[in-house]
């Protein structure tokens, strides 16, 4: 039985492109950090707005988010704000919740008119002569193993602890949420990077053979592993992983034709002569 997921189909306009990046982690390691990976995220959201047709943000863009009705984390100011001008601009912005930020409801649709999704998402992306098959999710939660995770992610998920969190005081619910992200891989950079665990272990690799078997997509794309992947599904499908942008900074662009893995190199001001 084949599994099902949404479909979506995106036109792609000749002369535009789509753009994918994941695991900004926004607030850590330290606030400093996080500015300045902030400031280099709005350059690079500069730098392809001039072509930009749709972004793809693919899960924990923060390292910690939650929104209580009246209330959601400050800060992040910069960021949230070159959004909205590409919003603002026609720039359509598709993000999908990741395991760091799952709680989003209605304020980033709300504020950047941005489309969010929860799950993997199937989307068909035409272009002049091409037709070409993505298949989109954050990664946590699938493929085998990392059942302590996935039993989490339920209970994260249930709208009954969501309630009961949000009973707690913003100022105290945020506490508790920055102490358990000093425990995440991305605050403890310094301990370890990731590092590929061969193909039979890489667990999204796995998962989108599973899937490839049962059903065909051009491109696996995923977050949440923190690596830099590009792999061979079989010979017409391909698993990228976007990485992560605290020590990473990479990005993928389909311009119609092809897709391409890149790293952001930081475009600074011309000096004064």
């Amino acid at each position: 039985m084949n599994p099902q997921f949404e479909q979506k189909t995106i036109s792609l306009h000749e002369g535009r492109s789509i753009y994918f990046s994941s695991d900004f982690h926004l607030g850590v390691p330290t606030a400093a950090k996080s500015r300045e990976r902030e400031k280099l995220l709005v350059n690079w959201l500069d730098t392809i707005q001039k072509d930009a047709q749709t972004v793809f943000l693919v899960g924990d863009i923060f390292d910690f988010w939650f929104e209580y009705k009246k209330a959601v984390p400050k800060g992040f100011v910069r960021f949230l704000g070159k959004l909205a001008e590409l919003s603002d601009k026609g720039i359509e912005l598709i993000i999908f919740t990741g395991n760091h930020d799952m709680w989003m409801s209605g304020y980033l649709t709300e504020e950047l008119n941005a489309v969010i999704y929860r799950n993997p998402v199937v989307f068909t992306i035409r272009g002049k002569n091409t037709k070409q098959s993505f298949f989109v999710g954050h990664g946590d939660g699938l493929g085998p193993g990392d059942n302590t995770y996935k039993f989490l992610k339920n209970i994260f998920e249930n709208s009954f602890f969501q309630m009961i969190f949000r009973i707690v005081h913003p100022d105290v619910g945020m506490w508790i949420a920055m102490e358990w992200s000093k425990r995440s891989r991305l605050a403890n950079v310094n301990k370890g990077e990731e590092r590929f665990l061969g193909e039979d272990n890489e667990w999204l690799f796995q998962y989108c053979k599973e899937i490839e078997a049962l059903q065909h997509h051009d491109f696996y794309i995923f977050g949440h592993r923190h690596l830099v992947l590009d792999m061979q599904v079989n010979a017409t499908s391909r698993y990228i992983n976007l990485g992560e942008w605290v020590t990473q900074q990479h990005y993928a662009v389909f311009d119609g034709q092809s897709l391409e893995l890149r790293k952001f190199k930081q475009e600074l001001p011309a000096a004064n002569v």
